[in-house]
């Protein structure tokens, strides 16, 4: 069956420096790395064994010239992405990058929410989604700091069927709205209106580790920088999120130990 409409199916990180930003992640998550094998332009897949979890490549010249900055996005998975990436713009958002085919794996487009988020639309040539786990490697939460959480929640629900989960009460800092991507569905993550703090909407990835304490000091160790916890968060796990040597903002999810 083809990946079902609105779910998340693919992390791809655009950074300044691929052969370094490899090395980081390599060490820090424990991915395997190897070349698509692309002929113009180098792309690598990195993966948890043998199956294919999320992808880098450096920032294109056109985003460099744009102001662009090394950062993760999301693919999630649409019937149509031309019609789909039209439905965006109507919205109030923006393509940044127009529907495209990539040979032998799918059609894409990058595109923002009407509060600036960006994330792109993807539908794959393949017949099966990809696999998921409860693992070390995996994806395992994904978040969106918004200019108004209730908002983005709504476009989002309206654009891919997202359904809400537990809205858990943050005090000064609001309400983390919980969501899946279809009724009575295991939460996949989080949105939130954003501290005065943080300059503008985003989504950031979390992926999962086998001891996040010991995940931390891989980070240091890496040459990565830790902006918040390790920390306990509602349900047991803990996160700690970090920014790797190249300024890319993730997340790593488990247990403390």
């Amino acid at each position: 069956m083809a990946s079902p409409h609105g779910s998340f199916v693919w992390y791809e990180l655009m950074t300044s420096d691929a052969a370094a930003a490899e090395t980081f992640y390599k060490s820090v998550v424990g991915w395997n790395a190897h070349d698509a094998g692309y002929p113009d332009f180098h792309y690598t897949l990195l993966s948890v064994g043998d199956t294919q979890v999320a992808g880098l490549m450096t920032l294109p010249q056109e985003a460099n010239d744009a102001g662009a900055k090394p950062g993760w996005m999301g693919y999630v998975a649409v019937e149509d992405v031309d019609d789909y990436a039209a439905r965006f713009n109507k919205a109030g958002g923006t393509v940044h990058r127009e529907p495209a085919d990539i040979p032998g794996v799918g059609r894409f487009a990058i595109v923002a929410d009407p509060q600036s988020a960006v994330i792109v639309l993807f539908k794959g040539t393949g017949t099966s989604p990809p696999a998921s786990a409860n693992a070390p490697g995996y994806p395992g939460w994904r978040e969106l700091y918004a200019a108004d959480g209730a908002a983005a929640f709504a476009f989002y629900s309206g654009m891919f069927g997202w359904t809400k989960g537990d809205a858990v009460d943050l005090g000064p800092m609001g309400i983390y709205q919980l969501f899946a991507t279809s009724a009575g569905g295991q939460p996949i993550g989080g949105i939130m209106t954003k501290p005065p703090n943080i300059p503008a909407p985003f989504w950031t990835y979390c992926f999962q580790a086998d001891g996040v304490m010991a995940a931390a000091a891989r980070i240091n160790t890496a040459g990565g920088t830790i902006i918040n916890g390790p920390m306990e968060v509602p349900g047991g796990s803990w996160v700690v999120q970090a920014l790797d040597p190249q300024g890319a903002m993730f997340a790593l999810v488990g247990p403390k130990a």
